[in-house]
Order: C-alpha cells, then structure tokens, then sequence
C-alpha cells in the first residue's frame, strides 16, 4: 500500500541529521546547565552560542537578537504582549488582518479586552492584505503591525516588505509571523524591515517545542510571558531546551542550505498538482495563483465535505488536509476561506496539498489518480449538488 505525506504546513519529519544532532544531547556528557559554571555548563553554553549565531546567520541577523521559544505560538504571543504593553505609554492601536494564524488572531483579540484599539484588516479573494489598507489603517496611537509573511491554509504570500518599509517610516513595531515562510522562500529581517520575527522548527525538520524569536537591537520590548530566571539575557525565564535548540539549528542549516534547489524541484510538483486538480470540474485553486509558497496548493471542492476527502484519500494512503491543523478539530469553516469570500457551505469543501523533502512525482501522479474517482464518488452521494 502507497503511504504519502502531502501535510508538510502542518507538520514536518525530523531529518535524520536533526534527529542525529539531537541525540548527541540526550546522551553522554552533554546534559550540562548552560548557566552553570562549571565544565558541563560552559561546554553547553558555548554550544547554545553557536547555534543562536546559525539562526541569526540565516536571517540577516545578529546573534544577540535571537530569543529561543517553545514554538511559533509562544514566538507570536511573546513578540505581540511585549510589544503592545511596552509601548502602552505611545499607543494602544494594534492593526491585523483577517487571515492570520490563531496564534496572532487570539492574543491580538485578548488584547483587544484589555484596553486595546483592534484593527483587523480584510484581504482579496486571493487573502491577500493590501499595502494601502494598511496605510489608511494607521493612526497617531498605533504602535504595533502584525501581517505574517505568507498563509498557513492557502500559501499566499503576503507584501511584507512593503507593509515594512511604511512601518518603519512612520515609526511603528513590525512583527511577523514568518512559520511557514522562513525554509521555502528567503526571509532576510533587513529586506522585510521587521522588528519582531517568528519561526518554528517543526516546520522545517526540526523537532516540535522548538522555535526562534527576532527582536531587533533597539526595538521597544520587554518580556510579559516569563518570569523567572536571566535565561536569553532577561527575555524568556527557564532551562533552555538544549535538544530542541540543537535540533533547531541543524535544521535551519539544512533549510537554507536546500532551500532554492528544492523549492524548485518542489514548485513543478506544485504546478503539476494544480494542473491536474482544476482540470476536473468544478474543483478551484484558492490563494493567489502566482505569489504562492513553492511547497503549496489548496483547494474548493464544490458539493463535496472536505473531512470526507480526507479520509478518502488516507484509505488509499495518502494524508492531507482541510486546513491549518491548529483548527481541524473544528467543526467551524476556515476563517481565512470566510474572510477571502467564500460562501459557508463552500468552505467545508477544502483541501490543503503541501509538499515536501521526500515527495516525488510518482506520489503526484499516484494522488491525482486517486481523487477522480473519490470526487466522483463523493458528489453522487452528496445532497448538495441536487
């Protein structure tokens, strides 16, 4: 029996030579305590140091302005709660858009019940932001923007360099939520002009609990998550998680070592998905055709139910999904389809392809073989197209 991954957006496999990294720290005599001073913790603090140098390498950083995390959630609320009460004294104006992943959405939304002026911005049919909204969105009391690089459900990448370029002249904090971006597309936090920047490494075949947060040298931040120890100089109390930061940093090696010759390789896959699939009748691409993440394809399929399709396609061994699988266990539509205007009932019938290291043309092939006679089979059951 065939067994495709196509769900790399929601999680990817450890690399071997991530899980290899790893186990060097799980094992032997690297266990130290990097704030401690003898021989075990130095060795791990010097260790932590070179990898903290990796992850700003890849990004156009310094090492100085990485903050390890727990994953691109705590990435997120950390740099949005930091910012937003740092800043309270300027400020209270938060602008969004419509599309962002929960982990942005929800913390905005919470701040919102606490004092907070809240601007969520709309986006086209392709969940593309505009530049100029997000000019006429401004105000004298904003003091935070928060537009991710490119969408988690539809791959659309977003202006982000624009939308940086006009925070920086009007002297606002920039943060962005690079998750699913950073590994596929460049992401340098000078060309973007960002102050604050997340990524997660579970994304990029590292190992989950892990992630990056870029704070700028200079930027107004501080802490509200953590308290506790001085661990990453002040910014976030607790242990650091040796591992998962070694793991991280491997992976990020290998990311941006691949990145160009695999999002090629990745981009005619892509291509050949999309071909295949709005061929049939009554099946659209959603995001925007051609500002896309490589990796990337998503779907509206008319009169079918998308949990249908998935357990269609995972009896003939291929795993997919309706969506962000932070939401698939709800019952709810997609916000970022209902935001990009699409009908309720339409929304039900997505379907995220999102391809990765170890997919070949013959899982393509094998896939799109597969899902005309699921199509077929799901539409002649379905109420919904009478």
């Amino acid at each position: 029996m065939h067994s495709i991954y196509f769900d790399h957006s929601g999680t990817t496999p450890v690399h071997p030579a991530v899980a290899e990294e790893m186990y060097r720290y799980l094992t032997g005599d690297n266990f130290g305590n990097p704030s401690s001073v003898h021989n075990y913790g130095l060795q791990i603090r010097k260790k932590v140091t070179e990898a903290r140098e990796k992850v700003a390498q890849a990004i156009g950083a310094s090492a100085g302005e990485i903050v390890f995390t727990s994953g691109g959630t705590e990435s997120d609320n950390m740099a949005i709660h930091g910012a937003a009460y740092t800043n309270k004294n300027r400020g209270n104006h938060i602008i969004t858009s419509a599309v962002e992943h929960h982990a942005v959405l929800n913390t905005v939304k919470a701040l919102g019940k606490d004092g907070f002026d809240i601007t969520v911005l709309p986006v086209d049919q392709y969940g593309m932001v505009s530049v100029d909204d997000v000019a006429a969105a401004i105000t004298d009391k904003t003091i935070l923007i928060t537009i991710m690089h490119a969408n988690n459900e539809v791959g659309t990448i977003m202006p982000v360099a624009e939308i940086g370029k006009l925070a920086r002249e009007r002297k606002i904090i920039f943060h962005v939520d690079a998750v699913q971006s950073f590994g596929k597309i460049p992401v340098n936090v000078d060309e973007l002009g960002v102050n604050l920047l997340s990524v997660s490494g579970h994304k990029i075949y590292g190992p989950k609990g892990i992630g990056a947060l870029y704070i700028r040298k200079g930027t107004r931040w501080r802490q509200t998550l953590f308290h506790g120890g001085a661990q990453e100089r002040l910014r976030r109390a607790g242990t650091e998680n040796i591992p998962g930061i070694m793991g991280l940093a491997r992976a990020i090696e290998l990311a941006v070592e691949n990145r160009e010759t695999e999002s090629a390789r990745l981009k005619v896959l892509r291509d050949k998905l999309i071909k295949g699939l709005t061929g049939m009748e009554d099946v659209r691409l959603t995001g925007h055709p051609v500002k896309r993440l490589p990796n990337h394809a998503s779907f509206l399929f008319k009169y079918i139910e998308g949990e249908s399709m998935l357990l269609s396609l995972d009896m003939k061994g291929i795993a997919a999904s309706t969506g962000s699988a932070c939401t698939s266990g709800s019952l709810e539509p997609s916000h970022v389809l209902l935001a990009m205007g699409v009908r309720h009932e339409e929304a039900h019938g997505s379907l995220r392809i999102t391809l990765g290291k170890d997919n070949t043309e013959d899982d393509v092939d094998y896939f799109l073989e597969a899902m005309k006679p699921i199509v077929e089979k799901l539409r002649d059951m379905s109420p919904l197209k009478d």
